[in-house]
């Protein structure tokens, strides 16, 4: 009988080793926000371990992922013994105890958990990413609430974009480190392989409205739905047998991790919107051309980005699909001065 419930387990290991991650634009997203150190990031069984782990979450939740084994396997059972005090007391709690008991089993998991390279290291980096972007959530919803006072909303305003740029630069210094050296090369090296992350494009995307005076709350709809991912994502991580979470907060974690691709198109749909709306402001007082100009050249990074081109080129697909039949027939002259914009889109 155990090999009855086996058999149907390695099926679906090797459906999800046969899989095609690479063409899968959630598997890029999902990868960019695995929170791991990039010595771990290098290696293929560790890759693999998280692909089985995308596979659960997304195409079958049957499929069994075994935990991942720790990094550093060679771990005596009991420290070395360097002086005669450290060996007397663990002799006399040997004696006072029984073979197998319980408390031989907790000297070691206290040993185990204490070393250099053991987790609470890692629990601590993810509980500071989820307290700022927990943080964020709340001061975004605040700046958008119409009832707040004026001046408090402005103050929420800045505060979510000054808060989501701290969260996306210890995000990609998690991942990503710090560059090798201090000159051209090595920053040329380590700005190419992070440009094309999502902590990336959100790092500028809050640079370009943290300096500027136009405020848009439109814009703050990203802040909230990043924030709200990396929120539920840590809550269903961290607090899945918590009492608290399973009575208030489980169904809409449940919800946000299964639409995923939901909130991802709305924020395609927003960051694109916004672009718009800066190019109505040129013609106000509080027109920025500077900051049309290089949140433009995000757009076009959103538009070749892995993490989110598909969304992005099935937004413009749509707005093509909706404005060129009225150009065509109502303002041809306007063809050439778009395929002059298209050329410069696509280069």
């Amino acid at each position: 009988m155990g090999e009855d419930r086996e058999d149907p387990q390695k099926l679906k290991r090797m459906a999800a080793a046969a899989y095609d991650y690479e063409n899968d634009s959630r598997w890029a997203d999902y990868w960019s926000n695995v929170l791991i150190p990039p010595h771990l990031a290098s290696r293929s069984d560790v890759v693999e371990h998280f692909k089985r782990k995308f596979y659960q979450r997304f195409i079958d939740s049957e499929l069994v992922v075994e935990p991942m084994p720790t990094s550093s396997p060679a771990q005596p059972p009991r420290p070395p013994a360097t002086t005669s005090s450290i060996q007397s007391p663990r002799r006399n709690e040997q004696a006072h105890y029984p073979a197998g008991s319980g408390s031989i089993n907790r000297t070691s998991g206290t040993s185990a958990a204490t070393g250099p390279n053991s987790s609470p290291s890692r629990w601590d980096r993810q509980t500071i990413l989820f307290s700022v972007n927990a943080w964020v959530f709340v001061v975004a919803i605040l700046a958008v609430i119409p009832l707040v006072p004026k001046n408090l909303s402005h103050r929420a305003y800045r505060l979510s974009f000054m808060g989501t740029t701290c969260s996306s630069l210890y995000s990609l210094y998690l991942l990503y480190g710090k560059p090798t050296a201090w000159n051209f090369q090595a920053l040329l090296v380590y700005f190419q392989s992070i440009i094309a992350t999502k902590d990336f494009i959100y790092f500028i995307y809050c640079l370009t409205f943290v300096t500027s005076h136009l405020s848009l709350k439109f814009a703050l709809i990203p802040l909230l739905c990043r924030s709200l991912e990396h929120v539920a994502k840590f809550l269903r991580r961290n607090f899945s047998r918590s009492n608290l979470y399973r009575k208030y907060l489980e169904g809409l974690c449940v919800w946000v991790e299964s639409n995923n691709t939901i909130i991802s198109i709305l924020t395609s749909h927003v960051e694109i919107g916004v672009g718009f709306l800066l190019i109505i402001s040129l013609f106000s007082w509080q027109r920025n051309i500077i900051q049309t100009f290089l949140y433009w050249q995000l757009l076009k990074l959103m538009y070749h980005a892995p993490v989110t081109a598909a969304y992005h080129q099935n937004v413009w697909a749509k707005i093509g699909r909706t404005i060129n039949p009225s150009i065509n027939r109502h303002a041809p002259f306007l063809n050439t001065p778009i395929s002059s914009v298209r050329r410069w889109w696509f280069r």
